[in-house]
C-alpha cells in the first residue's frame, strides 16, 4: 500500500453552466451544482469538474469462495479477490452491506490502493480472479476499469457484483475486460424499485441483456423479502423474462432475505418461497436454477442438462464434488455453460 490518495477526475459527465455538471455513469442523471456530491455519495462537482471521492479507497478486502458472490457457473472451487469502496446509487431499503455501501465518503475506514498494488496483492495470494463486490462497483468505475485491463494482462479473470444500475455507454466501455458479471435483481416491478431501492427497473432489464449479448458470463440474484417481491407474478414474470431475453441456460439465484438496515420488521424469507420459486423458474424453462442462504444441496447443485446427475455438489460456500472437466463437460458428454478454466 503505496499509492497517493488524489481526487481522480470521473469519466462520463457533462460541464453546464454556472460550473454545474450532469454524471452521465448511471441512470439517476445527478445534475450537482458546484460543492454538491451525488446520489451515490462518491462522486463530487468540485470547481466545476466532476471527481471520484473513492478512487483508490478501498473499504473491505477479503479473499472468499467464489460461490459467496454467488457464482455458481465461474471458476467453481476456487478463492476470488474480493475489494469495495463505499457508496452506491441505489437506495435499498433491505441492503445488507449498508455500513459501507450506504456511508458518506470518510465515515467508514479505508486504506488507498493502486491498481498495480490490488492485483499485485491478488497474485501475491494465488487467486485467479477479482471480485469488485459488497458495495455498487459502479460507483467506482474508473478504479475498477483500470484493475481490470491490469489484471487482464497479468492473467485474472475479474467478476463485477452489481445491481446493473448503470448506462450503457461506460457498460460496453468495461465489459472487453470483464469475465463474469453477477447482477442482483431486486423485483420485476417497477414500483418495487421505486419503493425500495430508489431505483428504474428498465434500465437493469437493458443491462442484462447488453451483458448477456457480450458474452461476458452473466449469472442473476434475486434477493426474496418477504410481503415485498415474492408473489407468483413477480418470481415467475422474472424466470420468464430470462428466459425470452437471456435464455435458459442462464443461472439464475433466489436468495433469502433475512431482516437488515431498514426493513429490520420484515421477518426472513420462508424456506418453502424460495423452493418454490425454484421450481416455477425450472417450470418455465430455466436449466440451471439454485436456492441460496438456505441448508438444502439439491438447491444449489448443478445438473448435467443431458443426464441429469449432479455435476457440482455445493454445501454452502464449498464445493463438495466436482465431475466437469476443464471445458465444463460432464461424465455423459453434454456441457455445462459457465467459465471452468
Amino acid at each position: 500500500m503505496t499509492g497517493e490518495n488524489k481526487l481522480k477526475e470521473a469519466a462520463y459527465y457533462e460541464k453546464l453552466k454556472d460550473k454545474a455538471v450532469v454524471c452521465n455513469l448511471c441512470p439517476n442523471y445527478c445534475r450537482l451544482a458546484e460543492g454538491k456530491t451525488g446520489i451515490c455519495r462518491a462522486r463530487k462537482n468540485v470547481g466545476g469538474k466532476l471527481y471520484s471521492l473513492v478512487y483508490g479507497k478501498i473499504a473491505s478486502r477479503h479473499i472468499d469462495p467464489v460461490e459467496k458472490k454467488p457464482l455458481y457457473h465461474f471458476l467453481p472451487g476456487t478463492e476470488i479477490y474480493s475489494i469495495a469502496t463505499t457508496g452506491c446509487n441505489l437506495r435499498c431499503k433491505f441492503c445488507q452491506n449498508w455500513q459501507i455501501s450506504q456511508a458518506e465518503d470518510g465515515e467508514a475506514e479505508t486504506e488507498f490502493f493502486t491498481p498495480e498494488e490490488v492485483v499485485g496483492d491478488a497474485l501475491k495470494n494465488k487467486v485467479k480472479a477479482i471480485a469488485f463486490t459488497y458495495n455498487e462497483p459502479t460507483i467506482y468505475y474508473e478504479y475498477m476499469l483500470e484493475i481490470a485491463k491490469l489484471a487482464r494482462k497479468k492473467g485474472l479473470k475479474t467478476a463485477v457484483i452489481s445491481a446493473g444500475y448503470i448506462n450503457q455507454e461506460p457498460l460496453k466501455k468495461l465489459l472487453p475486460y470483464i469475465d463474469a458479471y453477477k447482477i442482483d435483481f431486486k423485483g420485476f416491478s417497477e414500483d418495487f424499485y421505486k419503493n425500495l431501492t430508489g431505483g428504474k427497473l428498465e434500465p437493469v432489464l437493458e443491462t442484462m441483456k447488453t451483458i448477456k449479448k457480450s458474452g461476458t458470463w452473466l449469472e442473476i440474484v434475486n434477493l426474496v423479502v418477504t410481503g415485498h417481491n415474492d408473489s407468483d407474478g413477480h418470481l415467475k414474470g422474472l424466470a420468464l423474462w430470462v428466459k425470452d431475453n437471456l435464455g435458459e441456460d442462464t443461472p439464475l439465484h433466489f436468495t433469502r432475505f433475512h431482516p437488515d438496515y431498514k426493513l429490520t420488521n420484515v421477518p426472513p424469507t420462508p424456506v418453502i418461497t424460495l423452493k418454490k420459486a425454484r421450481e416455477m423458474a425450472m417450470k418455465a424453462g430455466l436449466r440451471y436454477v439454485y436456492a441460496g442462504n438456505i441448508s438444502d444441496p439439491a438447491s444449489n447443485t448443478t445438473f448435467c442438462p443431458k443426464s441429469g446427475e449432479p455435476a457440482i455438489i455445493r454445501n454452502g460456500f464449498f464445493v463438495m464434488k466436482n465431475s466437469l472437466d476443464k471445458n465444463g463437460k460432464c461424465p455423459d458428454g453434454s456441457k455445462v455453460p459457465g467459465v471452468w478454466k
